[in-house]
């Protein structure tokens, strides 16, 4: 108990290593047991608590998404800072509002269902590839994004090489720490990603595609008269590109990763498929992809009895309040049959993740036809984190196939 208290006294994101990246959650429980809202030495706060992040999403008023104050030292007058404060996720209405409204249309629960015989053949033709000792993550789970957001976008299959890596490195930049390296790479792919998108606008100008299901025509389109300037087009194409990529490569890894950890829960799925929904939930809760947001007061207020300032910013740890024993029994346990499982691996609030059910539609369909071709699967090498405290996956998955007979 003395080494948790005294570990929850002296973390800072700020300061945080490689050993917080591979492994949060000694911190996550001693924070939430100690100080679930703590103030770091630059005068930020993270917190921790299932509930105060609950609350922290609802009440927008109080807590700005706005980030152009909070980037401008972060990024400077740069590539980087024009793309992170015009994207969706990083404002607040009426920005956020009108972007979201013209790309929900595109992500209706009709459109999604009928992405699933696409997605399911992609798959298949995926397993079909992998050798006998494939990375589960560059051979498999990274793939499948791209071709799902490349589709929506309806860009073109012999463009998307470079999707990935573009991806990779803007979302590298949100790192609570940036180095002099992952500024000069971000910077690099947002301009290219930014030239590239040019090029496509213009085409899809000349020659739209269907609005229901392409959502580059659709923002063209606007909604209700409003339509988005040309830079607003561009970023929150940039931004739904790697958002939706990121996210659901660490979906599909963290699970696949899971599964070599706890063969009791892979075979109880395996014997019963029905809980493939519900396991999916539980690999967003057990190893969230965002392990962490961010906000910023727009008045005094107060959370968890500590006061604070208008301009503060608050670091939401999703992934301590995912693992919250107030909400979760026994939390740090893998349970593929848990419920209610209320996690926040999609946010919540005005700024619930967008694409939540596409990316739940990924996982279920990866995860699930994965383990019925493949279900004795074994590690065949060391698997490697990205090292990143923000978005929690892996580089590299290396394993042992041997197919089901």
């Amino acid at each position: 108990m003395t080494d948790e208290r005294a570990l929850a006294d002296e973390f800072d994101l700020a300061t945080a290593g490689p050993d917080f990246a591979e492994d949060p959650f000694p911190v996550y429980r001693a924070l939430l047991r100690h100080a679930p809202v703590k103030r770091f030495a630059d005068g930020s706060v993270a917190v921790a608590r299932h509930r105060d992040l609950d609350r922290i999403y609802r009440d927008t008023a109080t807590f700005s998404s706005d980030k152009t104050e909070d980037f401008a030292p972060k990024f400077g007058q740069s590539p980087l800072y024009e793309h992170h404060t015009t994207s969706l996720v990083f404002n607040d209405a009426p920005l956020h509002t009108r972007v979201r409204r013209i790309m929900v249309g595109a992500l209706t629960p009709r459109a999604i269902a009928a992405m699933r015989p696409g997605l399911e053949r992609l798959v298949e033709d995926l397993l079909d590839g992998l050798g006998p000792e494939p990375d589960l993550i560059s051979d498999f789970s990274a793939a499948i994004p791209v071709e799902v957001i490349g589709n929506l976008f309806d860009i073109p299959h012999e463009d998307r090489g470079p999707l990935r890596d573009w991806s990779l490195a803007i979302l590298g930049a949100l790192e609570p720490v940036l180095t002099a390296g992952q500024h000069d790479v971000g910077n690099c792919a947002v301009r290219e990603f930014s030239a590239y998108l040019d090029g496509l606008i213009a085409s899809r100008q000349a020659a739209p595609g269907d609005p229901d299901t392409d959502v580059l025509t659709r923002l063209l389109r606007g909604d209700r008269g409003e339509h988005l300037s040309a830079a607003e087009l561009v970023h929150n194409c940039i931004f739904i590109l790697n958002a939706g990529h990121e996210t659901t490569t660490n979906l599909i890894g963290n699970a696949l990763d899971l599964f070599l950890d706890h063969p009791d829960q892979r075979a109880r799925l395996i014997a019963d498929p029905d809980l493939l929904d519900s396991a999916v939930e539980e690999v967003l809760r057990h190893q969230s992809s965002n392990q962490l947001g961010n906000r910023i007061t727009t008045v005094a207020t107060e959370i968890g009895g500590l006061e604070l300032a208008p301009g503060t910013r608050v670091h939401l740890l999703m992934g301590a309040a995912n693992r919250d024993p107030e909400v979760f029994e026994d939390p740090d346990s893998f349970d593929i049959a848990r419920t209610p499982n209320k996690h926040v691996a999609f946010a919540g609030g005005p700024h619930i993740c967008l694409g939540l059910n596409l990316a739940r539609l990924e996982g279920r369909v990866a995860i699930g036809r994965f383990l019925a071709r493949f279900p004795d699967y074994e590690r065949a090498g060391t698997a490697v984190r990205t090292g990143r405290m923000r978005f929690r996956g892996f580089a590299n998955l290396p394993v042992r196939l041997t197919p089901n007979r």
